[in-house]
């Protein structure tokens, strides 16, 4: 009898005999998962961009409520400031693809409304009272009856683009229209509309606009004045450029602070200065550049249906400025201690030729502008992006 003790053989089960087999399909479902995903994202990020531009010049273009794209415009700078992160300036881009997507579709959903309702009114025109203009007159309203049918139970399911090329299931619209489910709807419609934060928005517009107000209308009047005392606009004019190479940045301070006093804090802002100037310089750059080709649409007054158009260039060109300006202030905070002596000088002095071509481009623009003289108070540079 052999003392070799006996290797008990165990035998793999037929479905993990061969490993690769199994694990084959996942690995190759997951690179065109995340690339699906990827390309959603990215355009759905796209999307949102776009309609927030548009949102925001449309917004500019309507009393008072242009103060909410100021405030937008001010705290997409202070989120830069505060963290450094560009991407962190781009505030509700996803939240303005799904508002972009619902106006979207419901204008698209108009236009077959639309073309029967003037067909129903030709026939009414042509023959009042004739069976083919009864006709169209029931099948306009049995439509619309279907379209707001439609889009309300759309709304209540979330409003996403996917959901509304697929018809609800009937019994869904019953639990959507029981107490639970209209109960849920109006939560999540309400926890939308305040994740939007208008009234903080508005609030920082408002208070940045007037902090603004206070550094720019002592000089601006003054060159209003040179009509009548000629030396007063050149006392304007150097009051001006001196303020313009502070006043993005104490925007940018105070957006970051959320404080409306940190808008007259200079002190701070030449402390930042110290330590990143070349990125101050820059940022103003970008600020002055991108406002001075907009005097142009400033000459003929356009109609307000299309005003929106020349604010969303407004909106487009001044943006990115308000990004650069957050970022150089994020740059001041990374930084203690003071850049070079010489570096400090050079960025000084670069800064007065940007100054003083906007202050000279600014004097003359009154002369070419709609609205003349009064037209200088309008810095859409730092105030609300509109002509």
């Amino acid at each position: 009898m052999s003392n070799t003790p006996e290797i008990a053989v165990v035998e793999m089960p037929a479905e993990l005999a061969s490993p690769d087999a199994h694990i084959a399909m996942p690995t190759r479902r997951r690179p065109m998962r995340w690339t699906l995903g990827a390309i959603h994202s990215i355009a759905e990020w796209i999307a949102g961009a776009a309609a927030l531009m548009i949102g925001l010049a449309v917004l500019a273009t309507i009393p008072v409520a242009g103060i909410l794209t100021l405030g937008y415009f001010l705290e997409a700078t202070g989120r830069i400031a505060r963290s450094g992160q560009i991407r962190d300036g781009f505030v509700g881009i996803r939240k303005a693809a799904r508002l972009g997507g619902i106006l979207l579709v419901l204008a698209i959903l108009i236009l077959p409304l639309e073309f029967v309702a003037s067909l129903w009114n030709d026939a009414e025109l042509i023959h009042p009272g004739s069976p083919s203009a009864r006709e169209l007159g029931r099948l306009l309203i049995v439509l619309v009856a279907l379209a707001g049918l439609h889009v309300i139970c759309w709304l209540l399911r979330g409003g996403r683009l996917r959901s509304f090329l697929i018809p609800p299931n009937p019994m869904r619209i019953v639990r959507l229209f029981t107490s639970t489910g209209y109960a849920a709807a109006r939560d999540g419609l309400w926890n939308f509309v305040v994740s939007l934060r208008l009234p903080h928005y508005f609030r920082l517009g408002l208070q940045g606009g007037l902090g603004t107000l206070v550094w720019l209308a002592p000089p601006i009047t003054l060159i209003v004045l040179w009509r009548s005392v000629p030396v007063l606009a050149l006392i304007g004019a150097f009051w001006l450029a001196i303020v313009l190479c502070y006043l993005p940045f104490l925007q940018a301070r105070f957006a970051a602070e959320d404080r409306f006093g940190a808008i007259f804090e200079v002190r701070k802002v030449r402390a930042a200065f110290r330590a990143a100037p070349l990125a101050f310089w820059l940022a103003l750059l970008m600020t002055l550049a991108t406002a001075i080709p907009l005097y142009l649409l400033k000459i003929e007054l356009l109609p307000r249906e299309v005003s929106w158009f020349p604010a969303l260039l407004f909106v487009v060109l001044i943006f990115p400025a308000r990004l650069a300006t957050g970022w150089a202030y994020s740059r001041a905070a990374k930084h203690v201690n003071p850049r070079f002596w010489l570096t400090r000088l050079l960025a000084r002095l670069g800064m007065l030729p940007l100054v003083f071509i906007y202050v000279l481009i600014l004097f003359f623009s009154q002369f070419a502008a709609w609205y003349g003289v009064w037209s200088l108070y309008e810095q859409h540079a730092f105030l609300l992006p509109v002509p």
